[in-house]
């Protein structure tokens, strides 16, 4: 049962965690597609100022890019630092995953070890039956926590796995936008 509060704990720690970074490095939708139509329409000056106010960790790429900071080969300078961001992203995004799987494991566990001392007292008690069925309800409250836990886990991935989809999103269209703009200034 302590090991299932702990999982229960680190699962809270992790969803607090996430939902403050990805509060602050997440542009959000509407930035993404205000900067893609500031591009399709050649307005470099506009996209530039759009990036430079928002906050995130698309614009802050972004703004390396008109700065010069890329270097001769953007698209390199895009793919390393958006891997950067997106490994930033999917930190602990992990151990939600091994939790949703170990947290019922463990309620099992404790489900079976409660199983055993109250067959246990059978044994010692030999004919009071009444006896075990306080064993067994107690066991089966571990394996009720450890779903109970998995599922909270699982939601927190799912809603941190979807968030991550969607600002992965974002980055391609901003970034198609960079390079069609790159490509119509080259011909």
């Amino acid at each position: 049962m302590y090991l299932l509060l702990a999982c229960s704990l680190f699962v809270g720690y992790i969803g607090i965690e996430r939902a403050l970074f990805y509060g602050n490095m997440d542009a959000g939708k509407a930035f993404a597609e205000q900067f893609y139509t500031q591009m399709k329409l050649r307005r470099c000056d506009q996209a530039q100022q759009l990036a430079a106010g928002a906050h995130g960790g698309l614009p802050l790429i972004l703004q390396e890019i008109f700065q010069g900071q890329a270097g001769p080969d953007v698209k390199a300078f895009v793919e390393m630092q958006s891997g950067i961001f997106i490994a930033k992203l999917r930190n602990r995004l992990y151990y939600l995953s091994v939790i949703v799987t170990m947290a019922p494991l463990l309620g099992l566990l404790g489900t079976i070890s409660g199983m055993i001392r109250a067959f246990s007292v059978l044994n010692i008690q030999s004919g009071q039956a009444i006896a075990i069925t306080g064993g067994v309800g107690e066991a089966l409250i571990a394996t009720a926590f450890g779903l109970c836990v998995a599922i909270l886990a699982l939601a927190v991935h799912a809603y941190f796995t979807q968030r991550l989809d969607r600002i992965i999103t974002d980055m391609e269209l901003c970034f198609s936008a960079l390079e069609t703009m790159a490509e119509k200034v080259g011909q």
